[in-house]
This record gives C-alpha cells, structure tokens and sequence, in this order.
C-alpha cells in the first residue's frame, strides 16, 4: 500500500512528528494536482495495488479531498486516510455528503487523537463532531513518543462514538540529524510497560492492538509476548520494511523517518514492486554495516531466523550522522 501526501499542511505542530522535517523543507502550501494525482492512480493500478492511504500533512485541508475518494472509489480502489478529524462544519458536511453512498468497506480513517484533557476545547469538540460522522468507518490512531502516556479516553472514544475496534499503535523514531521527540532505546522497556498496563482495557472492550514497524522482540520478556500476543489478536511481528510515502512534488522516500535517504522521483520507476525492490535494497545496506539498533542485534538469533529486523532503520542512521565516514557510500547518500 503506498501513501500519498496529497498537501504538507496541518492543523497540528506534534513533536514527534515525522512529516514535519518534510513540510519544513517544502512549499507548506504544496498541494497535489490532479494531473499528478490521476497519475500515480494510474502507477498503482498498473502495478495491481488497489489499497492507498492519503496522508498529509492534514489531508481533509485539501481542497479535492472528497472528490479525491469518490475517484479512487470509481476506479476500484479502497482508501484509508491519515486524519486529526479536525475540520470545519463546512468541509465537515460536504465529505458527508460527497460519502453518503459509500461502501463502508471501502473507505476508513485512522484518526489520530490526542489527549482531550491536554488538548484546547475547539480541536476536542471538532474531532467528536467528526467521529459522530465517520467513527462508525474509523479507527483511533495514538503515537508513543514518551514513555509514560494516558490512553484510556482512547477506549471512551471507541466506545461513544462506535469505532472500529482496532488501535493503531505508532513508536515513534529519530529523524536522522533533526529533533523531534521519540521513545530513546533505554525508555523503550518503560513504554512497553506502560502499553500493557492497559491490558485490561483491551480485553474488556475487545480492542485489538495494531503495531507500526520498529518494535524489537528482544525488548519483551516472555510474560509481555505472551500479553502482547493477546491485545495484538495475535498479530505480532517485528519487521522494519518500506513504507513507500508519495509527497505533492511526486518524489517518493521509503518512509518518514528515513524521509532523506535515497529521495527519488516516481518517474525514475516503472511500477510498485520496481519501487519497493529499490528501497530494499538500500535498507538492506544499512543492515549490512549495522544489523539492528542494539549491539546484541549482530548475533541475534531471532534476526538470523527473520523473526524481528532489529528495529527501525532511523536509529542507526542517526548514529551515522555525526561519525566519521568510514563505511559503504551507500549509506550516507541522501
């Protein structure tokens, strides 16, 4: 599934967020046309990829966003969209009536909230007001970039508004050479323990708990798998892969923390599987010099058994930065 960033502006400025390096570096008032957008509609099709996600910045700012669906939806495609949910009335009401008569199975969000109690009034208010809309085709979304956090209002929403029982969980990573906020390798256990403190909510209301790339195996003890294995409805793996983001300039990254390495245009590929294949390849180099974000990973079993990669990738090119160049070019070039 590839991601397109149909505009690099938000409605937020989040700390830990992985775009904001990207929409820092661009016209933040860069939006996708539709010529490049019927475009990589096409790219995709081709490669047989009927699944695409929009992202943003915020998404719902563009003004071609409802229409943007319908027109996936029309050519066959499912969409799942990236959203804070804060919107004004009017842009509110028209995507419902623009998807009115969609097929709910074809379109979702992932709505990321935040904490209503460190949240101001508007965006809270406006973030209910779309799930009293949408929450019925929606999932919460919540990243981890400290490693002690509330989530319980996360289950009120799922609740109050009858959200798709499913939680997408972000841990959040290093940019490589900027700041922004994430989880350190040595907060990593306390979040684990803070995540599972909340087992129980996950089992009353039966939410399963659906994890991002990034999360090492060998972090959790036997008796936290064995928890994780439940709340994750025993989806559980530890992969590190291309996500393939596609922002309105039509240059393509292999995900957001590793948004400067190997920054390519999507006409220097032929279709998805060329794409991914390159990215592979690149990330493949930089498990060559550093197998994972601990030392341990280099004799890891479990890595040499393809049963965790060894964590995100943006660890060990932030470590890159500042040393001396003393490995393969390929892994400095930007």
């Amino acid at each position: 599934m590839a991601n397109l960033l149909i505009t690099q502006t938000c409605v937020r400025s989040c700390p830990y967020c992985f775009a904001k390096k990207h929409m820092d570096d661009n016209d933040r008032e860069g939006m996708m046309n539709w010529k490049d957008f019927i475009y990589l509609v096409d790219f995709l099709e081709a490669s047989g990829d009927r699944h695409v996600s929009l992202l943003g910045g915020e998404p719902t700012l563009h003004p071609e966003f409802p229409d943007y669906i319908v027109y996936l939806l029309e050519r066959g495609f499912s969409v799942n969209t990236f959203t804070s949910g804060i919107m004004n009335e009017k842009r509110l009401r028209r995507l419902e009536r623009v998807l009115a008569g969609a097929n709910p199975d074809k379109i979702s969000f992932v709505v990321n909230i935040n904490d209503p109690l460190k949240s101001n009034y508007s965006e809270t208010e406006r973030v209910k007001c779309f799930l009293e809309s949408f929450g019925h085709v929606s999932s919460p979304g919540y990243n981890m970039y400290r490693p002690k956090f509330e989530m319980g209002f996360l289950f009120d929403y799922i609740n109050t508004y009858g959200m798709r029982k499913h939680l997408r969980l972000g841990l959040t990573h290093p940019i490589a050479g900027k700041k922004n906020a994430y989880i350190r390798l040595p907060e990593i256990n306390q979040m684990i323990e803070t995540l599972l403190s909340y087992e129980e909510y996950f089992i009353r209301f039966r939410v399963k708990a659906g994890l991002d790339c990034g999360f090492p195996l060998c972090v959790y003890t036997d008796e936290q798998l064995g928890k994780m294995y439940k709340i994750s409805g025993g989806r559980l793996t530890f992969g590190c892969g291309p996500a393939v983001d596609i922002g309105p300039d039509m240059m393509v990254w292999c995900c957001f923390p590793l948004s400067d390495y190997h920054k390519k245009s999507i006409y220097d590929f032929n279709n998805m599987q060329e794409l991914l294949e390159f990215y592979r390849e690149k990330q493949m180099n930089i498990r060559t010099e550093v197998q994972g974000i601990f030392e341990e990973c280099d004799t890891c079993h479990w890595r040499e058994e393809n049963m965790c990669d060894g964590g995100c990738l943006a660890h060990q090119l932030n470590n890159f930065v500042n040393e001396a160049p003393v490995r393969m070019p390929e892994v400095y070039q930007v």
